[in-house]
């Protein structure tokens, strides 16, 4: 038996590594991967005598995926959790403290947003369950159209868009509640009297244990373990051109027939693919937007007095070029007992592709004045790295899961063909894993 799994990033070697193990070591599995690389958007590069993860750098450790997968590959001693320090958010032109008891920077009170928005702010969060709440169970509606009528469009741009285009390189203003916060609609669904009502009621209970995790040498070390493990024959360079449908099973052009196909590539990709086949869930998928980023990482000094925290997030408004930064030796102790300091500036949101086009330098010099800016530190870097990110990220807009359902019900009669990505049911990598996982047990089914 024959499968092609194309796209070579996580999801795409989740499914080739899943593939085999359901399968056998008869199966012939092919993973065609248009880049030079595989990995996708996860990128492990040197710096500072060390590996440095230029794309994704954590995972949220509250799902089980990604720490049940390196316990499998027998890459225990790779987990790595963070120092606990807490991220700042620079807004009005200083930096606060990162709001406590949120969800996903949406309050469940008051009191966690003093100083950060201003007095009228406070008094608007604060009687929001004075007043009455429309929402039409079942709906959808982008995030800061909810925020901002509730709670004001302070409360939206300088707690919430700040952690929303860490996730997704977007906004408030282009993703949904219902795909980004599915819990928050459930609740809203359920009839909360109030935005604040909804996000109590979903707010896990506190707790000491790690919000995250990471890969102490990298991303990478998870990578080869699953192309190795996955025993394919892994083709860089080799995009897939044309997908068609045969009597007794697919034919991919450049490779030709095979009996069950997973398709791993990007929205777009997979909306061109799935056109001649099924062109329904084609429309559904060429309707998910990308957002493009560039992540500069900067290898700085020992004595660099940078602050003790995890990170700086950026408000929307602010006139910074950055969006973030992540103090990467203050947030993980491994980093740290390298010597010296690391930090990771993010630049790009969803509707502006410009930092793309900016040379190294540019980049760099930008990263060096915000981040001065924001920690008052005199930035000396001694090594840099650049990594650009175009259409890196899936932007989960208002209608998405319907979307999404469009898609897999578009498909859900064509045997052996199954999708997997970032774009389905979410961008982190525990959500890929477990989308690789799904894909690969679709694909199967014809096969045993």
């Amino acid at each position: 038996m024959r499968i092609a799994v194309a796209g070579g990033g996580i999801s795409g070697l989740v499914a080739a590594y899943r593939l085999r193990t359901l399968l056998g070591a008869a199966a012939r599995i092919t993973v065609l991967e248009a880049s030079p690389r595989v990995g996708g958007v996860l990128h492990t590069g040197e710096l500072a005598g060390g590996p440095v993860d230029l794309g994704a750098e954590a995972f949220v450790g509250r799902r089980p995926e990604v720490p049940a997968l390196l316990a499998e590959l027998g890459l225990d001693d790779q987990l790595v959790t963070p120092s606990g320090l807490r991220p700042l958010v620079w807004a009005g032109g200083r930096a606060h403290a990162l709001p406590e008891r949120t969800l996903m920077g949406i309050p469940s009170s008051a009191e966690t947003l003093r100083g950060l928005v201003d007095a009228a702010g406070l008094e608007r969060v604060r009687t929001e369950p004075e007043r009455p709440l429309e929402w039409v169970a079942g709906g959808d509606v982008d995030v800061y159209s909810l925020v901002a009528e509730r709670f004001g469009a302070q409360v939206a741009e300088r707690s919430v868009d700040p952690l929303l285009g860490g996730v997704y390189a977007g906004s408030s203003r282009s993703i949904g509640v219902r795909a980004a916060l599915p819990q928050l609609a459930a609740a809203l669904d359920r009839g909360a009297a109030s935005l604040t009502a909804a996000v109590t009621s979903v707010l896990p209970p506190p707790s000491t244990a790690p919000v995250f995790g990471g890969l102490r040498d990298g991303y990478r070390v998870l990578l080869d373990a699953l192309a190795a493990r996955a025993g394919a024959d892994i083709r860089t360079g080799a995009a897939v051109r044309s997908l068609a449908r045969t009597e007794h099973g697919w034919v991919l052009d450049p490779i030709g027939e095979v009996d069950a196909v997973v398709l791993a590539t990007p929205a777009p990709v997979t909306a061109r693919l799935l056109a001649p086949v099924a062109p329904e869930a084609s429309a559904a998928a060429g309707a998910v937007e990308l957002s493009s980023s560039v992540v500069v990482a900067l290898s700085l000094p020992g004595d660099t007095a940078l602050p003790e925290n995890s990170g700086v997030l950026i408000a929307t408004g602010e006139g910074l070029r950055a969006k973030a930064f992540t103090l990467s030796s203050r947030k993980w102790p491994h980093l740290a007992a390298r010597g010296g300091a690391l930090v990771r500036a993010s630049f790009g949101r969803f509707g502006d592709p410009g930092p793309l086009s900016w040379t190294d330098e540019e980049l760099v010099a930008a990263a060096v004045e915000d981040l001065g800016l924001v920690t008052g530190v005199p930035i000396v870097p001694d090594g840099f790295a650049v990594q650009r990110w175009p259409g890196g990220l899936a932007q989960y807009a208002p209608g998405h899961t319907e979307r999404i359902a469009a898609l897999e019900s578009g498909v859900a009669d064509l045997p052996g063909l199954a999708v997997a990505g970032a774009y389905l049911h979410g961008v982190g990598v525990p959500a890929c894993v477990a989308s690789g996982t799904a894909a690969a047990t679709r694909a199967a089914a014809v096969l045993v």
